[in-house]
């Protein structure tokens, strides 16, 4: 009767909802909070990375002339990082520690022995991003990117990682980043301020940049001193047939007075503009076609009205499954003997990656400089996939000043002649090397381009290089 009155009791909480109204409440809740704290895990991924990456040389005439008799130069440097990520609900970070150095640069019984200015160790990167777009947004991203960075676009010819480099390029800088239905859309800034003395700066915004007594830098190509800030839009749109992308960047540098290797760093800025687009399409199946035209206006370091251009063209046809070929031709003006002392005609590729397109022997908008005339190179590219291990790169430019040289002489500079293979003994283990043949003309060593007296106007350069990248770490919490 007892047992009755309970089953019966039960059946009238049933009718009433009591009990189950509890039970599915409980339920419910119990099974959004696994679906979000499951969501949530499912997002968290640490990732942690490295790479070796040792390069040995022989230059004997690499970036530029060397006189007759001298002798060339043979060693070794190596890069290595370690990198670290984690993604977690709404943000990544990210950081990469780096060491670049020179095989013999410490000695082999002490810690260090070279000053702080040579100290390789560093942070490449080190940077935060926090995704604003929520899990149903129909956007598929929004985010804030802040930290030191690389910033790098389209083909990298003007904004690039300069990854040949051992120590690369980075930024620090601040992004808006959107990216949706093929749409790219970024915004960023940069603002850099002296810090001297180990002291944040009590007063003003003088930035000194880097030091300006020697005659090339870190900072942008054709310049002496590093940025003060800059400002940049960059959108892009990929379409059925290829890319297309346009992009605007104002980059401000400190004013000074006194000469540009030794300046008195004063307030105020002179404002640089860099406006264009680059484009990646493919007409048909086997023809690619990519370039650039960029126009550079505003005032260069030094106040001067600048005017400057740039335009590529490449284009490259499949012959079969292994082999690519094909020509190409890049113009930066420059300045010539009409050119006035508030003008300044020369075409300054930013901060991209000059190795990638104008010789692999870095003659042009590297370390070494070469006059302000501009350059005119035209090329053909030849790539062949011996197997899906091994590549093979032949390339061959004819190099020319964009503009007239004093006393009349021949505006052709040399010809270029670039050998590379290219072998991935695994997918985490390349080996890479190179050989590269500059045949230059007297033009190239005169005084308005390289300034070499009695030179030796054939030069070779011969690399080969070992990257190892391992990855040590790769968890994801589901």
């Amino acid at each position: 009767m007892e047992k009755f009155k309970t089953k019966l009791q039960y059946i009238k909480s049933l009718k009433n909802g009591r009990i189950f109204n509890s039970n599915l409440s409980k339920s419910i809740f119990l099974g959004i909070a696994l679906t979000v704290l499951s969501h949530n895990e499912a997002k968290a991924q640490l990732v942690a990375t490295g790479q070796i990456r040792e390069r040995t040389e022989a230059k004997e005439g690499q970036g530029t002339l060397i006189t007759n008799g001298a002798k060339g130069a043979l060693f070794t440097s190596q890069r290595t990082r370690l990198n670290v990520g984690f993604t977690g609900y709404r943000f990544k970070v990210y950081a990469s520690l780096q060491d670049v150095r020179v095989w013999g640069e410490d000695a082999s019984t002490i810690n260090r022995t070279t000053t702080e200015a040579n100290n390789g160790l560093m942070f490449h990167e080190a940077w935060g991003e926090i995704i604003l777009n929520d899990t149903i947004s129909k956007i598929q991203n929004l985010s804030i990117k802040a930290g030191r960075q690389e910033i790098s676009y389209d083909d990298q010819k003007v904004l690039g990682s300069l990854d040949w480099l051992q120590q690369g390029r980075n930024h620090d800088a601040i992004i808006l980043k959107f990216a949706n239905k093929g749409w790219i859309a970024d915004i960023g800034a940069a603002f850099n301020q002296n810090y001297t003395a180990g002291k944040e700066p009590s007063s003003g915004t003088i930035y000194n940049g880097l030091p300006a007594t020697t005659t090339y830098t870190a900072g942008t190509n054709g310049i002496q001193h590093e940025y003060k800030s800059f400002q940049y839009l960059y959108l892009g749109r990929k379409f059925f047939f290829g890319d297309l992308s346009f992009l605007f960047f104002k980059d401000d540098f400190s004013k000074f007075t006194g000469t540009a290797t030794a300046p008195t760093f004063t307030q105020g800025v002179n404002s640089r503009t860099t406006t264009g687009f680059y484009y990646n399409v493919m007409p048909t199946r086997k023809l690619n076609l990519n370039g650039s035209v960029y126009y550079q206006g505003g005032h260069d370091k030094l106040g001067k009205e600048i005017s400057a251009k740039l335009a590529s063209i490449t284009a490259t046809y499949q012959v079969n499954r292994k082999l690519f070929i094909g020509p190409g031709v890049d113009f930066l003006s420059g300045n010539d003997g009409t050119v006035t002392a508030s003008q300044n005609n020369r075409f300054d590729p930013l901060y991209g990656t000059p190795h990638k397109f104008w010789g692999s022997m870095d003659y042009f908008y590297a370390a070494s400089p070469f006059g302000s005339q501009g350059l005119l190179d035209y090329y053909f590219k030849t790539k062949y996939n011996a197997s899906d291990k091994l590549a093979l790169l032949i390339d061959i430019h004819g190099f020319e000043s964009a503009n007239k040289l004093p006393a009349n002489i021949t505006k052709y500079l040399g010809t270029e002649f670039d050998f590379t293979a290219k072998y991935n003994f695994t997918k985490l283990i390349n080996i890479e090397a190179g050989y590269s043949l500059m045949n230059a003309t007297k033009t190239m060593a005169s005084a308005a381009v390289k300034n070499v007296a009695n030179p030796k106007l054939t030069a070779q350069w011969a690399y080969l290089a070992l990257k190892i990248s391992p990855n040590f770490l790769a968890t994801k919490k589901m």
